[in-house]
């Protein structure tokens, strides 16, 4: 197995009250290409927090993140932003989609190179999560799965090998949820590491590995493997 992307020893803490609350500590992951790991644990886990740092969003307080390992310390925010442009795709639970933009402008935003090429490959992958004719609707026009199916297109227009998702189907009824976990099924087959913090059972059963936080140590729960 090829893994993709490693957190060695990471810990992070915030200050409640004056007081020090570990969120998370010593974490060991390691997430190998071809598969779909679960983070699962009750809320205020710390699995969020997790995913945010595995995403490069966030800067552990100890430990380091690897990415095709190398190492993503003491980066600069640019060269971060780069990593995060071309390596990972991160679907957010909220879409975080822009509301006065279609969804294909929305998908296309992202993109590192010339604006059409982007648009091309927007529409393939638009396609692809079964959206081609909604294209130009705006997100207010969408339905809730709809929307994550945008954001996910928006993930990939870069054709990232790590694909994170936060709670991916919190807010989608059965239907929606079934069609978004076949398309993380499909890109986990394709060779890409596919990433869900999730409460949901129907989403951990389709992991390859899954993973609980429990007072901020990560315990391996099961494995395909």
């Amino acid at each position: 197995m090829s893994v993709l992307l490693q957190a060695e020893g990471v810990g992070k803490s915030y200050s409640l009250r004056g007081e020090r609350v570990d969120v998370l500590n010593d974490v060991e992951l390691a997430v190998g290409a071809g598969q779909i790991t679960a983070l699962v644990g009750h809320s205020g886990s710390g699995k969020t927090t997790l995913l945010h740092i595995l995403g490069l969003l966030t800067e552990p307080d100890r430990g380091r993140v690897l990415v095709d390992g190398t190492d993503m310390s003491g980066l600069a925010d640019g060269a971060l932003a780069d990593v995060r442009r071309s390596r990972i795709g991160f679907v957010f639970q909220s879409y975080n989609l822009l509301p006065q933009h279609s969804a294909l402008r929305n998908v296309v935003l992202p993109y590192v190179g010339r604006r059409g090429q982007g648009e091309d490959r927007a529409q393939r992958l638009l396609q692809r999560v079964g959206l081609s004719a909604r294209a130009r609707h705006a997100p207010g026009e969408l339905s809730g799965g709809e929307q994550q199916r945008v954001a996910l297109a928006r993930a990939l227009i870069n054709d990232p090998p790590v694909v994170l998702a936060d709670e991916p189907t919190g807010n989608l009824d059965e239907a929606s949820e079934k069609v978004l976990l076949g398309l993380f099924r499909e890109l986990a087959d394709e060779g890409r590491a596919v990433v869900l913090v999730t409460h949901n059972t129907t989403v951990s059963a389709i992991a390859d590995v899954v993973h609980r936080l429990d007072s901020g140590v990560l315990v391996t729960e099961g494995s395909a493997a």
